[in-house]
C-alpha cells in the first residue's frame, strides 16, 4: 500500500502562511502514521515582470490583514511590498522544488523559512541570494542548491508542478490531498482550522492502515 500527503501551496500565498501551523500539525499527524509529505508548488503569481501598482499593493495588504484576523498568524505590514517590488512567486516555488530534489526532508523546513522571511521579516524572497541563504539555513548545501536552483531541470520541474496543479483544476491554495494507491482524496481546498481537518485526516489514516 502506497500512501502520502500532498500539500499544494505557494510560499508567497498569504493564506498558506495563515495555514502554516495547521499544516505543520497535520504533517506531524501523518508522519506519525508513517505517511510522508510531498510538497507541490502552485505558482500563485508568476511571469508578470511588472512592479506592483499602488492600488494592488493596498489590496494585498488589506488581504494580509484579513488573513491575520482569521488565523492569528503575524504579518509585518510596515515597509512591506516596497515601491518597485515585482510579486513573482516562481523563484520561491523553484527554491522549494530544488530543495525537494536535493534534500526532501529540508524542503518543508525551507518552506517555513521563506514564509517567515517574506511575511514577518519583510525580506525579498524573489531574490536568488536570499533563497540560497535560506536554503543553507534549512540544511541544503549552498553550492549544490545554487546550481540546482539555476538549472534547466529545476525550471522544468517547477513548471511541471504548476501544470499538474492546473490540470487537476486546483484553483486556490492551500490545498491538502491524501493519496492512497494513486487515488486522491481532498482534505481541504482553502483555509480551515485544525480540529475538523485532524479528524478527517485521522479517519483517512485509519482506512489507509486497513489497506
Amino acid at each position: 500500500m502506497s500512501a502520502r500527503l500532498l500539500y499544494v501551496m505557494d510560499p508567497m500565498c498569504s493564506w498558506c502562511w495563515g495555514f502554516a501551523p495547521v499544516a505543520r500539525a497535520l504533517v506531524e499527524q501523518a508522519q506519525a502514521a508513517a505517511v510522508e509529505l510531498h510538497l507541490v508548488v502552485g505558482g500563485l503569481r508568476t511571469g508578470s515582470g511588472s512592479a506592483l501598482e499602488p492600488h494592488t499593493r493596498r489590496y494585498i495588504l488589506e488581504h494580509w490583514q484579513a488573513v491575520t484576523e482569521a488565523t492569528g498568524q503575524p504579518f509585518t505590514v510596515d515597509g512591506a511590498l516596497p515601491e518597485g517590488f515585482v510579486y513573482d512567486t516562481e523563484p520561491a516555488c523553484r527554491a522549494i522544488v530544488a530543495a525537494r530534489s536535493l534534500a526532501p526532508d529540508c524542503a518543508w523546513t525551507l518552506t517555513g523559512l521563506i514564509q517567515q522571511a517574506f511575511y514577518v521579516q519583510g525580506r525579498d524572497v524573489t531574490q536568488a541570494s536570499v533563497l540560497v541563504e535560506l536554503a543553507e539555513t534549512a540544511g541544503v548545501p549552498r553550492i549544490e542548491f545554487a546550481a540546482a536552483f539555476d538549472s534547466v531541470e529545476q525550471h522544468a520541474a517547477t513548471a511541471a508542478d504548476f501544470t499538474w496543479v492546473q490540470d487537476l483544476g486546483i484553483a486556490g491554495f492551500p490545498t491538502l490531498l491524501a493519496e492512497r494507491n494513486g487515488q486522491l482524496a481532498l482534505l481541504t481546498n482553502g483555509y480551515q482550522p485544525l480540529d475538523p481537518l485532524s479528524d478527517l485526516l485521522g479517519r483517512w489514516l485509519d482506512r489507509a492502515a486497513r489497506g
